[in-house]
């Protein structure tokens, strides 16, 4: 068995954002032909590091302050790289921090890597702790310094030692060839375009010859979800199909689930790509609203969701797909409920004379007078009632926070997203969208997380004062 050229890597940072927070030092084991070379470098990550992390890793402000910038040991780091297997510890942390170091310095950086936590699951199934402390732990690891870059690397190659002692050559071979395989990929998209994909929640659109719009999809794991389109594509003849069909590959990070739910029914309506079944634009949208005629008599009336006004939100029921759907939901509910076809404007008769349902016994009578209106607007409103439209429970608009974004809502309409509160102000000059059903279905169960604008504003006077 041949591992010709390795290198075990290991970074401390500033935070666990690899798009925001900075590296602050480099360890870096060479294995080769030649020998083992150890290297290590103290990073300025150009930003303060918090009194937590200092005391974690017992790197300091000072002593990075005379430290080179990333940029300025990128060659080196690069070099000391470039064409050995990358093994780490949660090696999706460590790689993800450099592949952005290396972008902010204009370089393009790709390795095939090898995650230890996931090496030590496969090999040993019966433990259920696999981090760096349990390890040292299980395997009788020596410790040099702990949570410092080079020697957190030298660990992670002392683990190395220990399984190529202890595990059969064959399965760990085959083993490391499965954690390091490439995925299986449409044979037209550049592999490239997986390396670049974002790990985080977003939303992903796959393009077609001629830049078709073929799908658009969201996920909390972008890159996991892309590539299991890929992996089912010899199962599923809809996936193998699409995936044939794949010429490029776009994705938009959102701050969390919600705003790549958002994302993904606004560009399903836009784009409407031919692999989308659901959440197509749908310009015939509708409600019943009761108008009240008479005290205590109510009538259905149909409510295109292209009137239906910010602030006009009182006695609706729906939304519907069309009229078609709203009218035959309706025609159920009064034979369920044996409702008036005629009060309901399903039916048209003279005044005072019966309508259908009422000949058939399928109507208490409200059209000739034998049951009050007052009692049929009643019991028309409790049939409605599971249509009914959640009531926006706010005076004015709401805001919802999302990682680092912000998205404004006014009575179900999603107004915009912000990254900053001057931002979201702005929003409100712009004008309002239409009506959304699945804005609306999804905002709906995100209410608990929302906060009424005319609060914060008031918080904000308050502290003025």
């Amino acid at each position: 068995m041949s591992f010709p050229t390795l290198a075990f890597v290991d970074l401390e940072t500033t935070g666990a954002t690899a798009t925001a927070d900075r590296i602050t030092e480099i360890g870096i084991v060479e294995v080769d032909a030649e020998g083992v070379r150890e290297w290590s470098c103290l990073v300025n990550p150009g930003t303060p590091i918090s009194g937590f992390i200092e005391r974690l890793t017992g790197i300091s402000n000072a002593m990075v302050a005379k430290a080179p910038p990333f940029e300025e040991v990128a060659a080196e780091v690069r070099a000391r790289l470039d064409g050995r297997l990358f093994i780490a510890h949660n090696a999706r942390f460590d790689y993800g921090f450099l592949k952005n170091e290396f972008k902010r310095a204009g370089h393009d950086f790709r390795a095939t890597v090898l995650c230890t936590v996931k090496l030590s699951r496969k090999l040993f199934p019966q433990h259920a702790r696999h981090n760096l402390d349990s390890l040292i732990e299980r395997h009788d690891l020596t410790v040099s310094s702990r949570h410092r870059a080079l020697g957190d690397a030298r660990l992670i190659h002392q683990f190395w030692n220990r399984v190529q002692a202890e595990i059969a050559p064959e399965l760990l071979d085959e083993t490391v060839r499965k954690l390091t395989a490439r995925p299986s990929l449409p044979a037209n998209l550049d592999p490239a375009a997986i390396d670049d994909l974002p790990d985080g929640a977003g939303v992903y659109l796959f393009y077609g010859e001629n830049d078709l719009p073929l799908y658009v999809g969201k996920s909390k794991e972008l890159k996991k979800r892309v590539l299991s389109h890929f992996a089912a594509d010899h199962a599923a003849a809809r996936e193998m199909n699409l995936a044939q069909q794949v010429r490029r590959i776009e994705c938009i990070e959102t701050g969390g689930e919600i705003g790549a739910l958002l994302k993904e029914a606004a560009l399903i309506k836009q784009l409407q790509p031919i692999h989308n079944r659901t959440l197509r634009r749908n310009d015939d949208l509708c409600f019943w609203q009761l108008v009240e005629e008479r005290a205590g008599e109510w009538r259905p009336q149909l409510l295109p969701a292209s009137e239906l006004g910010c602030r006009q939100q009182e006695q609706l029921f729906g939304p519907f797909k069309s009229a078609r759907e709203a009218k035959r939901t309706l025609t159920e509910l009064a034979k369920e409920h044996r409702l008036c076809h005629a009060l309901l404007g399903l039916e048209k008769v003279k005044p005072g004379k019966p309508c259908f349902a009422h000949q058939l016994q399928q109507c208490k009578g409200a059209c000739v007078g034998r049951e009050p209106v007052s009692f049929h607007s009643a019991r028309l409103m409790a049939a409605l009632g599971r249509q009914r439209l959640e009531p926006w429970p706010f005076a004015g608009p709401a805001w919802l926070r999302e990682g680092d974004e912000l998205h404004l809502i006014d009575h179900w309409r999603h107004l915009g997203t912000a990254h900053s509160e001057a931002d979201l102000y702005a929003l409100l000059e712009t004008a309002p969208p239409a009506f959304d059903r699945d804005s609306y279905r999804i905002l709906l169960k995100a209410l608990d997380r929302m906060t009424p604008l005319a609060a914060s504003l008031a918080n904000e006077a308050a502290e003025a004062n």
